[in-house]
C-alpha cells in the first residue's frame, strides 16, 4: 500500500521517519475500559496488531466523539500510509496543507502523510472539529480506493431510510462502503449521517476495511502486465 512518487531533491529530514511504521509499536496491556462494549474484540484486535491506540495508555473511551485529526490518524495507520518515497525540498509542515493545523500537536504527521497520499480533505480543514459517520466512511472509503486496487464489482444500490439526510457528494462512497460490508445500516434500515461517529464506531469502520482488504488482496503487480 505504499505510495512512491519523486519529488527534486535538495535534501532529506529525519522528519521522513515519523512516516514509517506508524502503528509499529501496539500497546500491550488491553484497555479497562471497553469491557462493556459490543465491538470489545474488535478494539481489542485493532489495539493488539497496532492499528488502534487510546486517549490514554490504558483507556480508549469508546463512546467519546472522532475528531478530524483522531480520523485522519486511524485512516493512515489502517492503509499503513507513509511519505518514505518522497524526498522534500524543505521539511513539509502540516499547515503548508492545512491553514488550521498546529505544527507541533500529535496530529501533524499524519496530516502530512495524508496531504501527501491523495487523501480528499478540504485545505480549510479544523482538525478539532468532530466528524459525522459520513465524513468518516466518506474519507476511509476514499483513502482504501485511492491506494488499493480493489476488483471492480456491480454495486446494486441499497436504500437507506434517511439517504435524504446525505450529503450527495458522500452518496457513492457510502453505497460503496455498504457493498463493500464496512459499513452497516441499523435494524431500522438507517444510516443516521450526521451524527457524529464515536470512537467504538469508528473502530468498527476501520476494521471492516481492513477485513475487507484482508479477502480482496490487491493484484501482484507481475499480474498486471499485459
Amino acid at each position: 500500500m505504499n505510495v512512491r512518487r519523486t519529488v527534486l531533491v535538495l535534501s532529506t529530514f529525519g522528519f521522513l521517519a515519523l512516516s514509517t511504521n506508524l502503528h509499529a509499536f501496539a500497546a500491550t496491556a488491553p484497555f479497562t475500559d471497553v469491557s462493556q462494549v459490543a465491538s470489545k474484540e474488535i478494539i481489542t484486535s485493532l489495539q493488539q496488531r497496532g492499528y488502534l491506540h487510546g486517549v490514554t495508555d490504558q483507556q480508549f473511551q469508546p463512546e467519546a466523539t472522532i475528531t478530524a485529526a483522531q480520523g485522519i490518524q486511524l485512516i493512515v495507520n489502517a492503509l499503513d500510509l507513509n511519505i518514505d518515497g518522497i524526498r522534500f525540498i524543505q521539511e513539509p509542515k502540516a499547515t503548508n496543507y492545512f491553514a488550521k493545523a498546529d505544527n507541533d500537536a500529535w496530529y501533524a504527521p499524519a496530516l502530512i502523510i495524508a496531504a501527501n497520499n491523495g487523501l480528499k480533505l478540504p485545505a480549510d480543514l479544523d482538525p478539532d472539529k468532530e466528524w459525522s459517520r459520513e465524513e468518516f466512511i466518506y474519507q476511509l472509503v476514499s483513502a482504501v480506493e485511492q491506494h488499493v486496487n480493489l476488483p471492480m464489482i456491480n454495486i446494486v444500490p441499497v436504500e437507506i431510510n434517511d439517504g435524504d439526510a446525505l450529503d450527495p457528494s458522500y452518496q457513492g462512497a457510502i453505497q460503496r462502503a455498504l457493498a463493500f460490508g464496512v459499513a452497516k445500516l441499523d435494524a431500522e434500515g438507517n444510516m443516521h449521517p450526521k451524527d457524529v461517529i464515536s470512537r467504538s464506531e469508528a473502530a468498527e469502520l476501520i476494521y471492516g476495511a481492513i477485513e475487507y482488504l484482508k479477502a480482496h488482496p490487491a493484484p501482484a503487480a507481475d499480474a498486471m502486465q499485459p
